[in-house]
């Protein structure tokens, strides 16, 4: 069979269940610690500003690990690398159910981010060798539907496991899901190797890079003097790095793709469309509640229509990708989303439900029609011997960008003390028309180079 048909059913459907699966552990696990964590902060005697790095050291072992597990994909496999990190996402679940010191507990979230970035960066290059290349668009679609819905359900799920158990729950129930993936992701598609090593040398400069970048990025808007070093250290590490990258053929961080024109104006957009939601995501429940009057519960449904938007708007958008320019369903998502954006910033603050409900509709209906061409855009157009770093490459800029997004409301909150809520909203319309405009000048598809020449794998 043809590379490029995917697999046969009904091998298709096991192998897209344990990809389903282990995405939704992987976002769900990034939103459900939030809830409990005054609750983690007193069983283990830490104060409030401590117990964050239960949360944050998730997030950046993600953000520093994620092109190198797309090189370690490329290199050893996608399925058998995605399966290494599931049994570590799930190992080290069950880790954090049983450790009880905040440093402990910390490790294992370090841990169980590794093994979320193994899941991340590999899942745009399975999903291409799963599915036949005609239906990619709605298969990214149908992953972001997914990633959606798992995103605006975790609190509730947290709430729910919280109502009826301890907070260790929260991650002892990652162990039979973790099973029942591992377990169907035997049927998961081979892959090529590239034959080549590993760069350790790269991972690091790689992981100092973004990590200190996201540390500086937090640190900006509370000690500025930090922030800076931060920031000069990242800075130097980069300029490092991209030296040493420039001249391989197939760099650990993927300059290479960034020479194709399409797929540099989708990273480019997607860094700004992400910024920009999450700009939005973190003001809002401020917004609602001290401008608007609204109670914790109130906020909570307030912000419900925004992700079912999204979940009824994304497999639409991704079929519509498999037959319509990027250009056009980008540039009109981006302008929608901006749109709501600044209707919610402009709302005045007797606003009824329905009004802000809408708003939030809309939002979600222009992020939803943005998002699965975009990603479509850098999976389709790299070499198919590339497509890990492609997907390495689609989820930093997601996450680089809802890191950049976060800081800017803290920074944003800072400097405008008064109008803070309104101005963080303007930024991120803002984002967002930066988002379309690139969308809208980037170049039509073009048709991957061949990828190097590769040894079959040894998946089996």
């Amino acid at each position: 069979m043809n590379a490029e048909d995917g697999l046969p059913l009904p091998q298709r459907y096991w192998a897209i269940a344990a990809l389903l699966l282990a995405i939704i552990m992987a976002v769900l696990d990034g939103a459900i610690a939030n809830v409990a964590l005054p609750t983690i902060a007193r069983d283990v005697h830490a104060d409030p500003a401590s117990s964050i790095w239960v949360v944050n050291a998730y997030q950046l072992a993600i953000v520093v690990s994620l092109l190198p597990f797309a090189s370690l994909g490329e290199i050893l496999g996608y399925r058998k690398v995605f399966r290494v990190g599931l049994v570590v996402f799930t190992l080290a679940s069950g880790a954090c159910a049983m450790l009880h010191t905040l440093a402990q507990l910390t490790a294992a979230r370090v841990a169980q981010g590794f093994g979320a970035a193994a899941i991340m960066s590999l899942m745009a290059a399975l999903i291409r060798h799963t599915y036949p290349q005609k239906m990619l668009g709605r298969a990214i679609g149908f992953n972001a539907l997914t990633v959606s819905v798992a995103a605006a359900i975790g609190p509730t799920v947290a709430s729910a496991i919280l109502a009826a158990a301890d907070w260790p729950w929260l991650f002892a129930v990652n162990l039979p899901i973790g099973v029942i993936a591992l377990l169907c992701s035997l049927k998961l598609p081979p892959s090529e190797t590239s034959g080549r090593r590993f760069d350790w040398i790269s991972a690091v400069l790689n992981a100092v890079t973004f990590g200190f970048l996201i540390i500086g990025v937090d640190a900006i808007a509370h000690v500025g003097a930090v922030g800076a070093v931060c920031f000069v250290v990242a800075g130097i590490a980069a300029v490092i790095l991209v030296r040493r990258e420039m001249a391989r053929p197939a760099p650990l961080v993927p300059l290479d793709l960034l020479k194709i024109r399409p797929i540099a104006f989708a990273v480019a957009a997607s860094g700004a469309v992400f910024a920009a939601q999450m700009l939005a995501f973190v003001t809002l429940p401020f917004y609602f509640q001290t401008a608007f009057h609204r109670d914790q519960v109130e906020t909570g449904f307030l912000m419900t229509p925004w992700p079912v938007a999204v979940g009824l708007v994304a497999p639409i958008s991704g079929r519509l990708a498999d037959r319509v320019p990027a250009a056009i369903l980008c540039g009109g998502g981006g302008a929608i989303f901006a749109v709501g954006v600044a209707l919610l910033a402009l709302l005045p603050v007797h606003a009824s439900s329905l009004e802000i409900g809408a708003a939030m509709a809309v939002c979600g209906l222009g992020f939803g029609f943005y998002q699965a061409p975009n990603n479509r855009e850098m999976i389709a157009n790299a070499p198919r011997a590339r497509s890990g770093a492609a997907g390495g490459l689609q989820a930093t800029a997601r996450l680089v960008g809802q890191t950049l997004g976060a800081a800017l409301v803290a920074l944003v909150f800072r400097l405008t003390e008064h109008t803070g809520f309104r101005t963080a909203l303007g930024t991120a319309a803002a984002f967002a028309v930066v988002a379309a405009g690139v969308s809208m000048f980037r170049p039509r598809r073009e048709a991957p180079t061949p990828g190097a020449a590769l040894k079959p794998s040894g998946e089996g």
